[in-house]
């Protein structure tokens, strides 16, 4: 895929703007311009006028080197750049031809690391799958894969992590802070309960003599 470099301006939906002034160069410290580039013999443009589809492209590949994004936060980003909407949608399209946009590969991803790293449920992490521009087709296929054994486990390891900064609370403060806890990372009422009255109740401070 050709793609335009520093030297060809972009167009005016992708330019930047800048306040800076160009320096006025005096007529005789002036150098000879360099004779006009035949635009047949450069396929990055047509004609004086830049390749928009070039221009697009690499807005999306810089966004794309940043990390993951969904077809949709794509779209936002040209969306914001005035980027014209076939324009985007003929790039994102040839982008997902090659794989280099995926909405599935990008929501198994997400929901395997807000898993590992947040400790989220299956409802938050389809509140965040929503919030990334996922549809619910594509959502609700990487939410299959989460297995409610190893979900209820999480929610154990996240009550033990904070039960030792609680020691010394009472029971009720320490069950009312755990379940608000927990249902804030989505998981449901029956596991936030089952799994914060266990911990409460083996809590050694808890221990009746």
């Amino acid at each position: 895929m050709p793609f335009a470099d520093s030297t060809t301006p972009p167009p005016p939906w992708a330019a930047g703007s800048s306040s800076v002034p160009e320096p006025v160069v005096p007529p005789a410290r002036r150098a000879a311009a360099p004779p006009p580039a035949d635009p047949e013999s450069d396929p990055r443009t047509r004609g004086s006028e830049p390749d928009p589809l070039d221009w697009a492209r690499q807005i999306v590949l810089r966004q794309l080197t940043a990390g993951p994004r969904s077809r949709a936060q794509l779209e936002q980003v040209l969306r914001r750049k005035d980027c014209p909407d076939d324009v985007a949608a003929a790039v994102l399209d040839r982008m997902e031809q090659v794989g280099l946009v995926d909405d599935t590969a990008y929501a198994g991803m997400l929901v395997r690391s807000q898993q590992a790293g947040r400790g989220l449920a299956r409802r938050a992490l389809a509140q965040e799958l929503r919030r990334k521009g996922v549809d619910d087709e594509t959502a609700n296929a990487a939410l299959a894969e989460v297995d409610p054994h190893d979900e209820e486990e999480r929610a154990r390891a996240l009550v033990a992590k904070k039960m030792r900064s609680m020691t010394g609370l009472e029971p009720l403060v320490q069950t009312r802070r755990l379940a608000g806890m927990l249902a804030r990372k989505g998981y449901p009422s029956d596991v936030t309960m089952r799994v914060v009255r266990e911990a409460v109740r083996e809590a050694p401070e808890n221990q009746r003599d």
